[in-house]
């Protein structure tokens, strides 16, 4: 580790287009991109089918499914199939991000208060403004749980382009790797990277925190505690533990 960490804090680790700011760039790049699609496809599925009640084997279908396919391996394939670029690239990382995004919109749609839907009804709101103005906002706390949990798997995964000759911090990985244990670039070099891609996460995650509670109401999210508090206090047999407090 001490290796690890001198090779990180090298100065001349952090310059150039090689150097780790612009690793980190390309990273978050790779996975602003594959989020961003995976989100385009997820949430309006997950909504109009937690809103419907139609499709819901779909969830569970594509959630497992596609959950089950190797990223390196799916990758490998796409390669063969397409060419060496970006495209296999977002595509693999598009079908592992789907999958939280796809259930934490359905989930969040299905759990908004009926009380509350029937409402909107009764005021006489079509079936899309009462998906769109009701149950969207009051489901927002999972859906943006959802691509928290897309958006950290996706830059724990997104090392992969690094395999078909793209940049991001996969490349200390790999190239650590190919220089070898006797190498001043090689395991230091690739534990750096791990530690990098660590961090990373980490501040993402923070940052989306921030995000989720700038953009939620109090109301919201506030119910969507009450209720994971609820939730967790039943017993298996569903009865309501009594608050012990």
């Amino acid at each position: 580790m001490n290796a690890a960490f001198a090779w990180l804090f090298d100065p001349e680790h952090w310059s150039g287009p090689t150097g780790i700011p612009a690793r980190i760039l390309e990273h978050l790049g790779y996975t602003s991109l594959s989020v961003l699609f995976a989100a385009a496809i997820a949430v309006p599925l997950g909504a109009v089918i937690g809103h419907t009640g139609r499709g819901t084997f779909l969830v569970a279908g594509l959630s497992n499914g596609l959950r089950a396919l190797p990223e390196l391996g799916l990758l490998t394939l796409l390669v063969l199939l397409t060419y060496v670029g970006l495209l296999p690239v977002v595509i693999s990382l598009v079908i592992l991000a789907v999958p939280p995004i796809l259930a934490g919109t359905y989930s969040g749609i299905r759990n908004v208060d009926r009380a509350v839907v029937d409402a909107a009804h009764g005021m006489g709101m079509r079936s899309s403004t009462v998906l769109l103005r009701v149950e969207l906002p009051n489901a927002l706390p999972l859906v943006l749980g959802g691509i928290r949990a897309a958006t950290l798997q996706v830059i724990a995964t997104a090392t992969i382009a690094a395999y078909v000759s793209l940049g991001g911090l996969g490349r200390f990985v790999i190239d650590g790797n190919n220089a070898g244990p006797g190498s001043p670039d090689g395991y230091p070099q690739m534990a750096a990277g791990a530690i990098v891609v660590a961090v990373l996460a980490l501040v993402v995650e923070g940052a989306l925190a921030l995000v989720e509670r700038a953009v939620v109401s109090p109301g919201v999210r506030d119910a969507a505690r009450a209720g994971r508090s609820a939730r967790m206090r039943r017993r298996p047999t569903g009865d309501v533990v009594e608050n012990p407090i």
